[in-house]
């Protein structure tokens, strides 16, 4: 007699389970995937708005283009500006600053750069001049402890800074276009004070 076929017992067949169950596996991870690649945009765009705040009203990174600032800050040097600080307080005589260039700084200096970095050495109502080496604020010398290079090249004539401006220069003092060639700087100009030198490493430090 021919063999009977063997029927297999439950434990033989594979287990497909539940067909729902696998349907449902199927949606839910293209579903998961779905939803993992919503966050991560999310989450980047969060960051993209957080750093353009940051940019925009606390602190920016700029790299100095030109000798005027030597030997404080040398070409190539990155410094971080804080915002804040000129926002919510007071710039002094001697702060080192960012600010965007007025259109009589290039013509008196011949360039197309957009911001410039200087010192403050005049507030509003000071008076400045200048003899020899020497600069007078409101008739007693300047006390530049901080480094600058001499002679003084340019002088200051008879200068007395207008309500909401201020007087700058480049601690290069002969070799440094400033207020000297283009007058006193509205303060609405001014972007933020230079705190930190992040670039090069071998120099990173306050300034």
């Amino acid at each position: 007699m021919p063999n009977d076929p063997i029927e297999p017992s439950a434990s033989d067949v594979p287990d497909a389970g539940d067909p729902i169950e696998t349907i449902v596996k199927a949606v839910g991870k293209p579903r998961r995937r779905r939803q993992s690649l919503l966050e991560w945009v999310i989450i980047l765009l969060v960051a993209a708005g957080v750093s353009f705040l940051l940019r925009a009203y606390v602190v920016q990174t700029y790299w100095i283009p030109s000798a005027s600032m030597e030997p404080t800050l040398m070409i190539g040097d990155h410094v971080l500006v804080s915002k804040l600080s000129v926002t919510w307080g007071t710039i002094h005589r001697g702060d080192v600053v960012v600010f965007r260039a007025p259109e009589a700084a290039h013509v008196a200096c011949q360039d197309n750069l957009p911001v410039y970095v200087k010192r403050v050495i005049g507030l509003p109502g000071d008076h400045l001049t200048s003899k020899g080496n020497t600069i007078y604020v409101n008739g007693k010398p300047l006390d530049e402890n901080w480094p600058h290079t001499e002679p003084l090249g340019s002088p200051i004539g008879n200068v007395t800074v207008p309500a909401h401006s201020y007087f700058m220069m480049g601690d290069n003092h002969a070799d440094s276009c400033d207020s000297r060639s283009w007058g006193p700087l509205p303060a609405s100009a001014i972007i933020g004070k230079v705190f930190v030198r992040i670039w090069p490493l071998s120099r990173i430090g306050p300034v």
